[in-house]
């Protein structure tokens, strides 16, 4: 290697701006700054981030679980139906899957933050609405409406997070980023325990809807993914986010940078994505993949959760134990979550996801043969830990992994789509189950979904533990 070279790029890495005024830099100075996003420091910046993106997400699942506990008044008091209740479910899922595909197409265009910014003050607003509803058809449209800034949330949070965080511990910041936001559940389902026979089920989404006006005021600031803005070409923006990690760091006294480290260049992608590559022969399994494994967990989530109160009501327990045997089976969200955290960057997502899939199929049927409230609070509880190791490591790392910068919002928001589409009918498929074939049948259903995903898993399933996003 000869000494000039080594020299110029030593000055290279020195610098802590590129040139601010113009994209057009040398290859080598394109290499510098796509290894100093990839190594881009821990700072106070990162945390904030964070926490304002996680405190976005649990108001996302606030507001998505906040049904169970409503339905269920609303059909003990007469305001609602099964078939009403089964409207607003599929409603609700109608508004995630437009919210899930069209976040996608704008988050790829105009910029994760612009995207996560419009969808928190949808879903706003249409709670607050929610809280002046005069009757069940109203709080279905409005329902609706909000569901689209649910979708949304879901797909631009977790993508935007693992833009900015390392490599090596991007499943940890992932993972505890849907620790907190599978905290939700629990949240949700004790304060409708504690409000909801109290004051009324309005105040639910007044809560839900207070709140995320206030979070999205505070996230205005946040900066924008330089990964996003490396894919786009748009080298200046990019470098005066890296250069205000940096200089944060430099400062704390923690700036460190590996310059040798080579597979940190020549990763992201910086061509223009378009949304047929999706569905090329490269990307195509990916795609179907990752369509299968939210569609998987969606379903059998969605389906216990949001139907759990509703079916221990018409099996002659009150609202309120009801509510209360929710909440403590609910209390396995976090507990799942903190499991597919501590654990993911050591074992790899693959087979994590294989095992929780086969494990919550099995604790499904166990469960359709319980009648007394211990064993139904047993099994509840961990079936709960499975769905929400499947949704820590799942829905929340693996699926955007598995996608380029270029593509990530599109193919992550396509899959989220699909996954929202299942929801969609499955309100009515379990309401005719239920119905005509009995609990077993809904939960013998979700179990033949989720031994498709796992097979589909092994078979297509790269691992991305610790891979840099290209």
């Amino acid at each position: 290697m000869d000494t000039e070279g080594v020299i110029r790029r030593q000055g290279i890495q020195k610098q802590t701006t590129i040139n601010a005024e113009t994209n057009c830099l040398t290859q080598e100075q394109i290499l510098n700054l796509e290894r100093r996003i990839n190594q881009l420091p821990v700072t106070r910046t990162m945390y904030r981030i964070f926490t304002l993106i996680t405190l976005g997400m649990m108001l996302d699942g606030f507001d998505v679980y906040l049904a169970g506990g409503v339905l269920g008044q609303l059909v003990q008091s007469g305001w609602s139906s099964l078939a009403l209740n089964a409207t607003f479910i599929s409603t609700t899922f109608v508004g995630l899957f437009i919210g899930s595909l069209a976040t996608g197409f704008i988050g790829d265009w105009r910029g994760r933050q612009f995207a996560y910014q419009v969808n928190l003050f949808i879903f706003g607003i249409a709670s607050l609405a929610s809280f002046f509803a005069p009757n069940m058809t109203t709080l279905i449209i409005l329902r609706g409406i909000s569901g689209i800034g649910l979708g949304a949330e879901i797909v631009t949070g977790f993508t935007l997070l693992g833009e900015f965080v390392p490599a090596a511990s991007r499943g940890k910041w992932v993972g505890g980023l849907s620790v907190f936001a599978n905290c939700s559940a629990p949240i949700a389902t004790f304060l409708g325990f504690m409000i909801i026979p109290t004051i009324g089920w309005r105040w639910m989404f007044a809560i839900a809807g207070v709140l995320s006006i206030i979070v999205w005021y505070f996230r205005r600031g946040l900066p924008e993914s330089p990964r996003w803005y490396f894919s786009q070409g748009n080298y200046r923006k990019a470098e005066q986010i890296v250069a205000q990690f940096e200089e944060e760091a430099r400062k704390s006294g923690k700036f460190q940078r590996n310059s040798d480290q080579q597979d940190s260049v020549n990763q992201i992608v910086t061509k223009e994505g378009h949304y047929g590559e999706l569905f090329s022969k490269s990307m195509i399994r990916r795609t179907l993949l990752g369509c299968m494994i939210l569609a998987a967990i969606n379903t059998a989530a969605f389906t216990f959760v949001t139907w759990v109160p509703t079916l221990l009501v018409n099996s002659g327990i009150t609202v309120s134990k009801s509510l209360g045997y929710t909440a403590l089976m609910m209390l396995g969200a976090p507990i799942g979550a903190l499991i597919g955290r501590m654990t993911v960057d050591r074992l790899g997502r693959k087979w994590m996801i294989v095992g929780a899939l086969i494990m919550t199929a099995l604790l499904g049927y166990i469960y359709a043969f319980q009648t007394q409230p211990a064993a139904l609070m047993t099994i509840g509880f961990l079936m709960t830990v499975c769905l929400y190791i499947l949704m820590a490591v799942g829905l929340s790392i693996y699926v955007p992994e598995l996608f380029s910068t270029a593509l990530r919002m599109r193919g992550n928001g396509t899959a989220q789509a699909v996954g929202r589409l299942f929801t969609i009918v499955t309100p009515y498929i379990v309401a005719w189950l239920l119905t005509n074939q009995g609990i077993l049948s809904v939960f013998i259903v979700i179990g033949i979904l989720l031994a498709i995903t796992a097979a589909l898993t092994i078979l297509w399933g790269p691992e991305t533990k610790k891979q840099i996003l290209k």
